[in-house]
């Protein structure tokens, strides 16, 4: 199945045309922030740069009439509520955020947000009231993870038809993806295929992880992204090469990285789209009525050397569903 037939239109808004008069006021300075669980994405990271080219096409140019305050929490989400204060004070007016706890701290900090990525379901979540009508101080980019689990996973079974375990990783202390990994189990349930359920919470639990995949192991892994299973992703790239298990993953950098496949949302475009809720909300609209939009283009990337690596035969017709071969 084509990979174009997952795309969603966006639940509302349609991105404005570059170039649009978005109305700044003359000599007034506009605060951005971004806000995440890992690393800063400043102008200097792809997705901060794609931020910044976006904003300055709408007229919001960094270092004339716009600040930039990217930040990361490294992993130490207790800080989050600290790095928003600190933003406060700095007059930061809209804030990105990445990942589902920077979105709850940031929703709580009363500043405008949007999300970018990373968030789960925000109405399963209880960030927003409605994709329509988020109410609130949250908008922004969400997706639909029953339709990209589904299609992970029937992914998977074109690789591997004789599949019957796959085992999934993700962080049983974020919501939001919880709620993702429990859409990826009920479309492994709808394959016949049993999960092998691997919640982790904090670094040491990898080894657990580990040790139960080799008591039982699975046919295949399916990795469920947010900042503990990121900053552990080489980890897993390891197990998977040395056991010779297929693995897929949410995000494209993974594949780059050395993870054999991936399928998930492309961050530019969820960047480019978040540019253009921050300069509405400079131009003085409110997060509470702008309708969250869902990403459009879900690219496949598969890596055919980690695929040699570990002795898989890639299908042909599945290689030539990828948007990107890495070889």
């Amino acid at each position: 199945m084509n990979r174009r037939e997952f795309g969603k239109l966006a639940a509302g808004a349609a991105i404005a045309a570059p170039g649009a008069a978005w109305g700044q006021s003359p000599g007034r300075i506009y605060h951005l922030g971004a806000l995440g669980p890992g690393l800063a994405r400043d102008e200097n990271s792809p997705e901060g740069a794609t931020l910044v080219r976006m904003l300055g096409e709408r007229g919001y140019v960094l270092g004339k009439n716009l600040t930039f305050d990217a930040r990361g929490a490294k992993g130490d989400l207790a800080k989050l509520p600290a790095i928003l204060g600190e933003m406060k004070a700095a007059k930061v007016e809209v804030v990105i955020t990445m990942g589902y706890p920077a979105a709850v701290s940031a929703r709580a900090s009363g500043l405008p947000v949007v999300i970018a990525f990373g968030s789960g379901d925000p109405v399963a979540t209880k960030l927003i009231d409605s994709l329509a009508r988020p109410g609130g101080n949250v908008t922004g980019i969400s997706d639909d993870a029953a339709m990209i689990s589904t299609k992970r996973l029937s992914l998977l079974k074109q690789l591997l038809p004789d599949m019957r375990r796959v085992a999934m990783l993700w962080n049983r202390d974020d919501l939001g993806m919880s709620l993702r990994y429990g859409a990826s189990a009920k479309a492994a349930q709808a394959l016949g295929v049993e999960v092998q359920a691997l919640g982790v919470r904090e670094p040491d639990d990898f080894n657990g992880v580990f040790e139960e995949m080799d008591r039982e192991r699975p046919d295949a892994i399916l990795m469920v992204s947010d900042v503990l299973t990121i900053l552990n992703r080489r980890r897993i790239f390891d197990y998977a090469a040395a056991k010779r298990i297929p693995a897929i993953y949410e995000e494209q950098q993974f594949v780059r990285d050395g993870g054999l496949m991936s399928y998930g949302a492309d961050p530019k475009e969820s960047f480019e789209r978040a540019a253009d809720f921050v300069a509405r909300i400079f131009n003085g609209a409110r997060p509470a009525d702008l309708p969250f939009e869902q990403p459009t283009r879900y690219p496949f990337v598969v890596n055919l050397k980690t695929a040699k690596a570990i002795g898989l035969e890639m299908p042909a017709n599945l290689v030539a569903l990828a948007d990107e071969v890495i070889e």
